[in-house]
């Protein structure tokens, strides 16, 4: 389906308050087009008339310019309210259900999109893009019709004044046809690079601004501002270039536009000359060719406009057509409450299909209720495989079953229902913390937050702060320390109460201190839960039931800590490079 096609789905369920808007527009349109008549009539039936006294010129002045105010004061305005209104509904309307069904869509796609995909450019299509394709409505649905109606009534008037000059007065409309076909394919080109060029100057700006804290530890402004120039100039180079295409068009359209009135005056004088035509009718025909060249003006800005918008329609449906990675099966079985017991079976994956496996065969039955520790180097696979637990991916090969169910016939959503995750940067979003809690359930009361927050051990550092539940915690929770958003995120999980945990790094970046007090929390939440947990510190997951040595995307060693340390194999060398009995040197 062409965008176009799909942009229309969304307006077809309005379709019959855009056909009232085509309607009362037709008669805002109308009552101007009685202007040239009355000037024509004042002219040849008042003025000129040589069978009537002054007095009786003024009358029939009076009372015809008192019937025009009642139109024009009485009547119009309402008309034009009633237009303006309907058409700005129809249209914003049209651009919250666009942004309505984006906002679901994007929700939707996949880790994979996001890891190749710049957040600014999402948003310059979501926000920029859709505001652009606003003018398909109000222009390509509505206005281009007025304005052809508004030409073709204007036309019949001119048809019963004059024929031959009416003739005269379209001659030049094939040319407008010629020029709108040889100048705006190549413009709607242009405007959709344009697009991209902006976009990608979003992307990087949106980018840029969130790592401003790197760029001042390592002194990179020059460097930075070098590289947004290179996308800066980009950007004024489309632009330029669709600025240059765009003149050419106006000055073609406006020289065909300024000739057709020359050619009216020229044989129009011609005839009131010869006595052929008079000047009434001469004057009322100067009069319309403005009331059909301002409108054929329009459709050619019109067109402009159009073309922007149909290469914004094409970007925003770009979008909207991007596929899922993770697809419910039509008969995927809604998960209710899972026991925990997770079955791994000969599980091999791959991120794309040109690029080696991340995991190879991959086998781990884990019964329910118990703690797995995944270590080893960094790559070996350790965050990919548990990220298979709440399919953010799909496997290449084998299988997960939860409760012996296999979670690609279950809603993905149910099984995410059953899974929380602590990870080693949560994001928090700029509003109050209490509300950052209610992540995990939004229905909770203040109570269940408090509750939560408490066995978090975030209690207390927040009721130090100066608005306690109610602090705004800034853009991604700028305002609160690494273990303070840990302690939040942990709550969260409190508060969503899972029967099974995901904990990827929790810890890491944290001082002793803080890892002291959030490994406090954890393990409560573990209690009694499916847990798993990744850590490059072994001194927190010694208390693990099993811990899995990961390499290469294989599993080399599973047993429990003093298990693993009598074998004297990849755990025992990891445990030994981090000098684990020495408190003083337990990182690397």
């Amino acid at each position: 389906m062409s965008s176009i096609k799909q942009y229309l789905s969304f307006v077809k369920p309005y379709k019959w308050k855009i056909f009232w808007t085509v309607i009362v527009g037709i008669a805002k349109f109308a009552i101007p087009l009685l202007i040239p008549l009355i000037l024509k009539y004042v002219i040849d039936e008042i003025i000129h008339a040589e069978d009537l006294s002054d007095a009786e010129k003024l009358n029939d002045l009076f009372w015809l310019m008192g019937g025009a105010f009642v139109i024009f004061l009485v009547l119009r305005p309402p008309i034009e309210y009633f237009r303006q209104y309907l058409a700005q509904w129809v249209g914003n309307t049209i651009l919250y259900d666009i942004r309505d069904k984006l906002f679901d869509h994007i929700q939707k796609l996949s880790l994979g999109f996001y890891s190749q995909t710049k957040t600014g450019e999402i948003i310059s299509r979501v926000i920029h893009d859709v505001e652009q394709t606003k003018t398909f409505v109000l222009t390509g649905l509505m206005n281009i019709w007025l304005d052809m109606i508004t030409i073709l009534i204007a036309i019949v008037i001119m048809l019963t004044l004059d024929p031959w000059l009416t003739l005269v007065a379209i001659i030049l409309f094939p040319f407008y046809g010629f020029s709108v076909k040889f100048f705006y394919g190549r413009l709607r080109n242009l405007t959709r690079e344009r697009s991209q060029s902006l976009a990608e100057v979003q992307g990087h700006l949106h980018e840029r601004v969130q790592g401003i804290p790197v760029t001042r530890s390592f002194a990179l402004e020059d460097y930075e501002q070098t590289q947004f120039d290179v996308r800066n100039e980009n950007f004024l180079q489309k632009a330029l270039n669709h600025t240059n295409w765009n003149a050419k068009t106006f000055a073609v359209m406006n020289t065909i536009t300024d000739l057709a009135p020359l050619l009216v005056i020229a044989f129009a004088g011609y005839s009131v000359i010869n006595g052929d035509l008079t000047l009434g009718t001469m004057v009322a025909f100067v009069g319309y060719m403005e009331r059909v060249y301002s409108p054929l003006r329009r459709l050619i800005s019109s067109s402009t406009v159009l073309t922007q918008s149909v290469a914004s329609i094409d970007r925003v449906f770009e979008l909207m057509n991007e596929k899922y990675d993770i697809v419910d099966k039509e008969d995927a079985t809604k998960l209710g409450r899972v026991n925990g017991q997770i079955d791994i079976e000969n599980v091999s994956f791959q991120y794309e299909e040109a690029e080696p496996s991340v995991l190879q065969n991959v086998s781990l039955n884990v019964k329910e209720g118990e703690t797995i520790a995944f270590v080893g180097m960094s790559g070996g696979g350790k965050s990919t495989l548990i990220s298979l637990i709440p399919r953010f991916y799909d496997v290449t090969d084998g299988s997960i079953k939860v409760d012996g169910m296999d979670i690609r016939d279950v809603q993905a959503r149910s099984l995410r229902d059953n899974i929380g995750m602590v990870l080693q940067d949560n994001t928090l979003f700029s509003e109050s913390i209490s509300m950052n809690i209610r992540m995990g359930n939004p229905d909770a009361t203040d109570d269940e937050v408090v509750a939560a927050a408490k066995a978090a051990n975030a209690d207390d550092f927040i009721n130090d702060l100066q608005y306690g539940y109610d602090t705004l915690v800034g853009e991604r929770g700028v305002k609160l320390s690494g273990g303070q958003k840990q302690r939040i995120a942990i709550a969260r999980v409190f508060l969503k109460n899972p029967p099974i945990l995901i904990f990827d790094e929790a810890t890491s970046a944290l001082d002793l201190e803080s890892e002291h007090t959030i490994q406090e929390a954890m393990e409560k939440l573990a209690s009694d839960r499916t847990t798993f947990i990744v850590a490059h510190r072994l001194a927190t997951i010694t208390h693990a039931d099993r811990i899995v040595v990961i390499e290469n995307g294989e599993i080399q060693e599973i047993g429990s800590h003093k298990e693993l340390m009598a074998r004297k194999g990849s755990y025992y060398d990891l445990y030994q490079v981090q000098n684990l009995d020495n408190p003083e040197q337990m990182e690397l």
